[in-house]
């Protein structure tokens, strides 16, 4: 099984390419979504760091965000009890889908939260910022300031970006994006074949 990983910035299509690839996909952002709806002792624990913020269960996003703009710490203490739990997910996701040829991870944090391997293959999403912008502003509950605090807690794109082994540019219609990820799975999967022997 073949490890890929979309990194990049936010707003920058990493699940719209990461879903291109058409094969298992791990997003963590819906991951977390789910956890939010249905993890009781989830709900318990951070009411117990934020009980001025997270009022009843299920969780609600617009009182996470007010909780992270009113004090950026408070991201890391959310990140504390739920990242973990998004791991476990994501290892019983790669232990259902170890027979595929390959399987995606859609994860923001990747690299911040050591979640990438030796082997994994790294596809850096590069967009306009104007594109990105223009995006981001489309997502329900667009908050500039939030966006600006996860940005903050990304690793310098710079960085991301030596760490590739593909960069894509996701500034084309869906048409064209289509092709490219079609002829770059193709790539990946025929020079980790090659280099096998």
């Amino acid at each position: 099984m073949i490890r890929a990983a979309v990194i990049g910035g936010i707003g920058s299509g990493k699940t719209f390419v990461a879903n291109l690839f058409k094969c298992p996909v791990f997003n963590a952002d819906d991951e977390v979504k789910k956890i939010y709806k249905t993890n009781k002792a989830c709900f318990n624990k951070l009411k117990k760091i934020l009980p001025s913020y997270i009022k009843s269960f299920p969780i609600k996003k617009k009182e996470l965000v007010e909780a992270i703009n009113k004090d950026k710490k408070n991201l890391k203490k959310i990140s504390y009890i739920v990242h973990p739990l998004v791991r476990q997910k994501m290892n019983l996701f790669l232990k259902k889908n170890k027979k595929q040829k390959i399987v995606l991870l859609d994860i923001p944090l990747l690299i911040e939260n050591k979640l990438n391997k030796k082997g994994d293959i790294l596809i850096f999403i590069k967009a306009k910022k104007s594109k990105i912008l223009h995006r981001l502003k489309k997502r329900p509950n667009f908050n500039l300031e939030f966006i600006k605090n996860l940005q903050k807690n990304q690793k310098i794109l710079s960085k991301k970006i030596k760490l590739a082994n593909y960069i894509v540019h996701n500034n084309y219609p869906a048409n064209i994006m289509k092709k490219k990820i079609n002829l770059l799975k193709k790539r990946i999967l025929y020079e980790r074949n090659s280099t096998r022997y």
